[in-house]
């Protein structure tokens, strides 16, 4: 079956529970067919098979990780190849280089990419499209939500746009909102608020690839 079909059992994914829509990842991997549970220590990131980062405020997620004791150790696991997800800010701090960066902003790095910050500007000025994902199983498009979300700017060698924001959507047209590269995986976008579990399923069969590999 390729990546992005309904996954088997056997898996363990994380949630990075410091910041953000923590639940609502949760009930989407589950959905999913996925193990999911709460990372909050070192101990309990050794004991996932991938890893789920949320959205949130990025530069307050990554002082969290460092006051938890988690950044290291995340590397550390990144490094490695452990499969990661990062929806809005943790796309943020998946990526290599941040246009727009706070003073000082750090990143976990792993993907070859650069981000611009804020990118679709305030809350207020957050919103939904359609877009394609051919990559994903399943018939018509995802429904995308974004919340003071970044895009990609840029992408390095080896990494795989899976999704654009479609023309008609003013500055935001054509930008890249979805990427993977090896075991990694980041949206702009809010995907486990929508009711649609595919990009969850997608990243759980990355998962359990790499497991089975």
């Amino acid at each position: 079956m390729s990546v992005g079909g309904t996954p088997g059992p056997g898996v363990t994914i994380g949630v990075l529970a410091l910041q953000g829509d923590v639940r609502e990842h949760l009930a989407a991997l589950s959905g999913a067919g996925a193990h999911a549970v709460r990372v909050r220590t070192p101990e309990e990131l050794d004991a996932v098979d991938g890893l789920v980062l949320p959205g949130g405020e990025s530069t307050t997620m990554e002082k969290l990780l460092r006051a938890f004791g988690l950044r290291e150790p995340l590397v550390e696991r990144i490094d490695a190849g452990m499969p990661v997800y990062g929806s809005c800010a943790g796309m943020i701090l998946l990526a290599d280089e941040i246009l727009n960066g706070a003073p000082g902003q750090r990143t976990l790095g792993g993907l070859p990419i650069t981000v611009r910050r804020n990118a679709f500007g305030r809350q207020v000025d957050s919103f939904e499209c359609d877009l394609a994902m051919p990559a994903l199983e399943g018939d018509g498009p995802v429904r995308a939500v974004f919340v003071r979300a970044p895009w990609v700017e840029e992408v390095g060698p080896d990494v795989e746009v899976l999704a654009r924001v479609p023309e008609g959507n003013g500055v935001a047209s054509d930008r890249v909102v979805a990427v993977r590269r090896g075991d990694l995986l980041a949206t702009s976008f809010h995907p486990e608020i929508t009711g649609d579990h595919r990009v969850h399923a997608y990243f759980t069969r990355v998962v359990r690839e790499r497991v089975n590999a």
